[in-house]
């Protein structure tokens, strides 16, 4: 059984359900129904059109359970009662479901889980394991996202950044459970930009390549995070960085500059550079200074006075950073860092020892901790 194929099938079978008048909630399980009947029925005899007969399986799926449901019994006798089997444009269906899972009436918890499992064909307990939490849990939230999307129409233009916002979220969930979520962020964003014409669509992958070419540098073998000045960039994925700097060039190219084509920019020259020593720091803060046009976010002001450090000097950088608050996550790292480049290294173990309080999680925690250790051993040497 081809899970892949199903998973790419599922959100072109279930926008075809919603586009023929049923909600969101009620496709939704018939698409699961018809899954697992492939699961069955696909082994010993592959149909010609998978998305065909995923369609004309889960439409009878849908109509089964409507009949046995009186109080859809009015909403049936409007349903057309067999439409020919086959998909629709993918273009609408596909688009129709992104803006769907990443309406903005949901929290962005829910509108991952949703896109996860509609967009996706994840199962819930495939969602469950990612986010590690029961299956129940991760089962209640995706239903109470079916319910509230439910009624939603779709009769304007869905907002692109908030599709985008989502799938970078799926992104930074990193790699946990058997689900890949950051591979699974990059399939799904490829698909989104097959169905649409948009730089940041393309600039959102660029961004994700370059990042996920870095992966196999980012731990050691214990599992201890490596900084970026520290990785064997020979580990660096150097064909995803090539797609991914081709594909930003492109989005570059239409002259609509948009947030993730600036993060992408910025990674790109991470990328470029042999060291860190060789990287061209100047160039990154002047991305920096257009991220902050775009998007002025504590978090982008923070980045931006790491890079202003880097290619000014760690005063200036820590004047940078001075006008930011300091309950910022990672603030309190960053202060540690710029103090130590710039010769205190008391006040750097005092923060890296605070930061490493603060840490949102284990390994940066453990990293954190090393740092103040080894300026503290430094000291008292």
């Amino acid at each position: 059984m081809d899970e892949a194929l199903l998973r790419s099938l599922t959100p072109g079978v279930l926008g075809v359900l919603v586009r023929r008048g049923a909600d969101f909630a009620a496709a939704e399980d018939a698409v699961q129904e018809a899954l697992v009947e492939a699961v069955r029925v696909w082994p010993a005899d592959q149909p010609r059109d998978p998305k065909g007969w995923l369609v004309t399986v889960a439409w009878r799926k849908f109509l089964d359970a409507a009949r046995a449901d009186s109080a859809r019994r009015r909403r049936e006798d409007r349903l057309v009662e067999e439409p020919p089997p086959g998909p629709a444009p993918a273009v609408d269906d596909t688009l129709r479901l992104y803006f769907l899972c990443a309406h903005p009436s949901l929290t962005p918890g829910s509108a991952v889980a949703l896109t996860l499992r509609a967009v996706g064909g994840l199962t819930t307990r495939q969602i469950a394991r990612a986010y590690l939490v029961p299956e129940a849990t991760m089962a209640q939230r995706i239903s109470r996202a079916k319910r509230t999307v439910s009624g939603v129409r779709l009769d304007r233009d869905g907002d692109v950044a908030t599709v985008l916002r989502v799938l970078y979220l799926v992104f930074n969930e990193g790699y946990g459970g058997d689900v890949d979520l950051a591979a699974e962020a990059i399939r799904l964003t490829r698909q989104l930009a097959a169905v649409i014409d948009h730089p940041e669509v393309t600039g959102l992958l660029a961004l994700m390549l370059l990042h996920h070419a870095r992966r196999a540098a980012r731990t050691a073998p214990d599992g201890s995070l490596v900084p970026l000045a520290e990785q064997d960039r020979s580990r660096w994925d150097t064909r995803a960085i090539a797609e991914g700097v081709g594909i930003l060039q492109a989005a570059l190219a239409r002259d609509r500059l948009g947030e993730f084509q600036a993060q992408a920019a910025i990674a790109a020259l991470h990328a470029d550079a042999r060291s860190t020593g060789e990287t061209d720091w100047v160039q990154i803060v002047e991305w920096y200074d257009e991220l902050v046009r775009l998007n002025g976010s504590p978090v982008v002001r923070l980045n931006r006075a790491v890079a202003v450090g880097e290619a000014d000097g760690p005063r200036a950088g820590l004047a940078a950073l001075a006008g930011l608050d300091d309950s910022l996550p990672r603030h309190t790292a960053v202060a540690a860092y710029l103090h130590e480049r710039d010769g205190d290294l008391a006040t750097a173990a005092r923060l890296y020892a605070e930061a490493a309080h603060r840490a949102p999680d284990l390994a940066e925690r453990d990293h954190l901790t090393r740092q103040a250790a080894r300026l503290n051993t430094r000291l008292r040497g």
